[in-house]
């Protein structure tokens, strides 16, 4: 391996931090948008079950809220039914919304600078390309004739950087399509519990407290 850096070149720096930024984010992406840090698949069902016969107090809605992403939209929907017991449809559904807006932004973090890594690293490996064909260019001289030891090493540089450059953007854009879809189908799925929340909220908040 560090006989392959040296024969390409100082312009495979640039792409070896790249590597190590797409390795990083993409391994911070696979911790965080685990499903119990997202979306429980149980946590719906304990939070209607929980307000079912009243809302929680503030305590019980701060744990909520710090359970996952989707606990924190479900919070903020019962946090507003809990302030205001006369809060109608319109008053419920901007919570949620808010929160929402919140989550996906949360979500869909980081996401944008993998895209530009995968789009960027052909354009570095592009970069030592023309690098190594200048380097080729340069070793031909019309009065020494060529020079085969820096025609080789223009041809390393340009072979080694632009293969460099594939190997990074082809499993970065592929990860970056994978948490694309994973966050479009999390956002789907949150909002599909604050609708089903919604209903239920309205019918305790207008049922008589004990």
């Amino acid at each position: 391996m560090i006989s392959i850096i040296q024969a390409a070149g100082w312009p495979i720096w640039p792409l070896l931090l790249c590597s190590i930024a797409v390795l990083t984010l993409v391994i911070e992406r696979f911790t965080s948008l685990q499903p119990r840090k997202v979306a429980p698949a149980t946590l719906l069902g304990e939070v209607v079950t929980l307000t079912r016969h009243g809302l929680p107090s503030p305590e019980v809605i701060g744990k909520l809220e710090a359970n996952s992403v989707l606990g924190a939209v479900l919070a903020a929907g019962v946090r507003t039914a809990a302030q205001d017991p006369r809060a109608d449809e319109a008053t419920l559904r901007h919570a949620f919304e808010s929160a929402g807006r919140a989550a996906a932004h949360r979500l869909e973090r980081y996401l944008n600078a993998l895209g530009t890594l995968a789009s960027s690293a052909p354009l570095l490996g592009l970069l030592g390309t023309v690098i190594g064909m200048i380097e080729i260019f340069g070793a031909q001289s019309p009065t020494t004739g060529s020079n085969p030891e820096q025609l080789a090493h223009g041809i390393s540089i340009a072979l080694y950087n632009t293969a460099f450059g594939l190997i990074i953007a082809i499993p970065a854009l592929m990860f970056y399509r994978y948490f694309r879809g994973q966050v479009d189908a999390y956002i789907v799925e949150l909002e599909q519990s604050a609708e089903t929340l919604l209903p239920h909220l309205l019918r305790v908040s207008a049922s008589p407290r004990r």
